[in-house]
């Protein structure tokens, strides 16, 4: 454990597993007061419990559907009792959704990709803007994909996540420019298919990192906390990354 982020508080989406659960124990790791949200708040409390383990307990849990926008809501209001301000916002949650055929998707998983990582994280940003602006230090990261990258087709996601992702990128890219002027940055990753090594195995530490190898979860989370740790003159708009 660190104190680097000892004076940051992170709110985290999607934080019950994969990159999004990487991330709250990175940041954890590094001494910040973690947010989790989760579509269940078992799948939260199951992440706020490892890090407990890892003996820091600055950790707090939610239940959070960013498909209804009365969840996100509840999730702000609540985080807003316990604290006047957010340093860090990880806009992470988005539902994967795979498929390179239009028809191999019905039209509620259509509707659940495209609210969840569009919808999701405009109403995300919206209520927790408040808690931002009251932050000597305020972030805002998203999670995009290279799926939001124009021209970009290797990916086997299926036609709505493309569409999430476009809309997750037209919005941070307006966004970066309209809260500039208030002292908010606005980080947006475009990353390819990644290896999502768990940081709390072996693997983590053993992990090839080498020059022909995947992307990985390691050096993602090294984007996202080198990006929210420089001084605040320095805005680091975006990270692209080659695919292998």
């Amino acid at each position: 454990m660190s104190n680097r982020f000892g004076d940051r508080r992170v709110v985290i989406n999607g934080a019950s597993r994969d990159f999004g659960r990487t991330l709250a124990i990175r940041f954890a790791q590094e001494g910040a007061e973690v947010f989790l949200s989760a579509r269940t708040a078992e799948g939260a409390e199951k992440v706020r419990d490892e890090i407990r383990a890892l003996g820091h307990d600055r950790v707090h849990a939610f239940a959070c559907d960013l498909t209804d926008p009365a969840s996100v809501r509840g999730f702000a209001a609540r985080v807003g009792e316990i604290t006047d301000h957010v340093d860090i916002l990880v806009n992470n949650a988005a539902r994967w959704l795979e498929g390179t055929d239009l028809l191999s998707a019905s039209d509620d998983d259509v509707i659940d990709t495209i609210a969840s990582g569009a919808i999701g994280t405009v109403l995300t940003v919206k209520n927790f803007l408040p808690l931002l602006l009251a932050s000597e230090q305020p972030d805002i990261v998203t999670m995009v994909s290279v799926c939001g990258v124009p021209g970009n087709h290797r990916s086997s996601a299926h036609d709505a996540f493309y569409a999430a992702k476009h809309a997750q990128a037209g919005f941070t890219e307006v966004l970066s420019k309209r809260l500039r002027s208030k002292g908010v940055r606005v980080i947006s990753l475009y990353p390819p298919d990644f290896r999502n090594n768990d940081p709390l195995s072996e693997a983590w530490e053993t992990a090839p990192r080498t020059a022909d190898s995947m992307l990985t979860s390691q050096s993602l989370s090294e984007c996202v906390l080198f990006a929210v740790g420089q001084p605040r003159d320095c805005f680091i708009k975006s990270f692209h990354f080659e695919q292998v």
